[in-house]
């Protein structure tokens, strides 16, 4: 493994290297550019073929501390080996199509994932349209059910935002452990191929809508200071596919010049990578689903057969990690991620890789997540109880980041 590989495999999702791992230390060569009086291309300019690289906007400083730590939140993630459970099956008189099991991709691969369960529901054109569930893939499911013609209601013990998938980090990371590389077989490279252009495309249409749903910002990553540690005893081979199937569904990145930026680091990588404000998207999402006639019903199932006796006889089954206990799903197998949350600064408008620590700014607050431990971290896992010790930790790292190697924007050049 490279020595970019290690780092990326430390740092979680390898989302901010990515770009910038092809590049080494080439030049970069823009779009566009200027030409001088005489002709020829100005020095540092695209046509002259120097470096060039588009401008570092001011960076505002996170007040990473202790004292602006408001909350910290455990999400349980749903990861089946051999990927999403997206087959039908029959219980009495109802079909049941299942919608779960996505791992750490459920919010990045919604769209697509419930248009191809909505399909399989909707094969045989019925009025009514129940949904189990209320997190991710259950709203899509019940929109995407409403907007075929059906009239919707979903039944769940909990409304967003008390579900689990409302305490996740909100990137787009549509192949974070989705699957292991073998157990997912030679077909499913496909199918994730189309929930992920399905659902890239689709967030198109919430970009630029009050309140920021969804948004690009731009993400930082200090190369060569994650933890390096060695993968631990029995890590599993989980897949990838974004680079393989589908590499345009995400921005490219690039490595900036040094002292192009306020970080005092030899090596800074940036790209622009899409973005899920969950508290605003997902209060639009309910907002939509009743404004077009949905109803929510609060319940709890404990066996498959109570699903037969709903009123409707078409069911998407959308549980999540609930299904290994109330749908007998052992297949399902936990993933526990936690988040410190820092008051929310509306001036940081980026994010950063640093030391092993994640940084993610939201509307709703500063996202802090200690990914050290790569894809394992909180594999097996299903304790939901928060440890602040984590978080705290990372919160100390982010601090000394910015008291140390952060420097003002009259130190540095842009």
């Amino acid at each position: 493994m490279s020595s970019i590989a290690a780092e990326r495999a430390v740092i979680g999702r390898r989302r901010l290297l990515r770009g910038a791992a092809g590049l080494g230390g080439m030049g970069l060569l823009g779009l566009g550019g200027c030409v001088t009086a005489s002709g020829q291309a100005a020095l540092g300019s695209p046509q002259s073929g120097a470096a060039y690289h588009d401008p570092v906007p001011p960076l505002a400083p996170i007040r990473a501390h202790a004292g602006r730590v408001f909350d910290i939140t455990v999400c349980t993630r749903p990861f089946r080996a051999q990927g999403p459970r997206l087959d039908a099956e029959t219980i009495g008189d109802a079909l049941i199509v299942h919608n779960y099991g996505h791992g750490g991709s459920g919010w990045s691969l919604s769209w697509g994932s419930s248009t191809i369960a909505v399909q399989k529901a909707m094969a045989s054109s019925p009025r009514e349209v129940a949904v189990v569930g209320c997190g991710a893939l259950g709203l899509t499911s019940a929109i995407l059910a409403q907007r075929a013609g059906a009239k919707v209601t979903i039944y769940a013990r909990d409304l967003f935002p008390q579900v689990r998938s409302a305490r996740a980090t909100g990137s787009w990371t549509p192949d974070s452990r989705i699957a292991l590389k073998d157990a997912a077989g030679p077909a499913f490279g496909a199918l994730w191929e189309q929930m992920a252009r399905t659902s890239w495309k689709t967030y198109r249409d919430y970009l630029g809508l009050p309140g920021a749903p969804v948004v690009f910002t731009d993400r930082y990553g200090l190369r060569g200071s994650g933890r390096n540690l060695p993968a631990p005893p029995g890590a599993l081979d989980f897949a990838e596919y974004q680079d393989s199937y589908a590499p345009e569904i995400r921005t490219s990145g690039e490595l900036l010049p040094p002292g192009s930026t306020p970080f005092d680091w030899p090596s800074v990588s940036r790209s622009s990578e899409l973005m899920f404000n969950l508290r605003s998207y997902g209060h639009l999402l309910m907002t939509d689903f009743l404004t077009a006639g949905g109803q929510f019903v609060r319940t709890e199932f404990h066996e498959p057969g109570e699903l037969a006796r709903l009123p409707q006889k078409v069911v998407v089954n959308c549980p999540g990690y609930a299904a290994r206990e109330w749908w007998k799903d052992q297949s399902v197998v936990p993933v526990r991620g936690q988040i410190g949350w820092l008051i929310p600064q509306p001036e940081v408008n980026y994010g950063l890789q640093y030391a092993g620590v994640s940084v993610l700014s939201r509307t709703d607050g500063i996202v802090i997540q200690d990914l050290a431990g790569g894809d394992m971290k909180g594999y097996g896992d299903a304790t939901e109880t928060p440890d602040r010790t984590e978080s705290l930790d990372a919160v100390a790292r982010i601090e000394q980041l910015f008291a140390t190697r952060f420097r003002s924007p009259k130190a540095w050049r842009g």
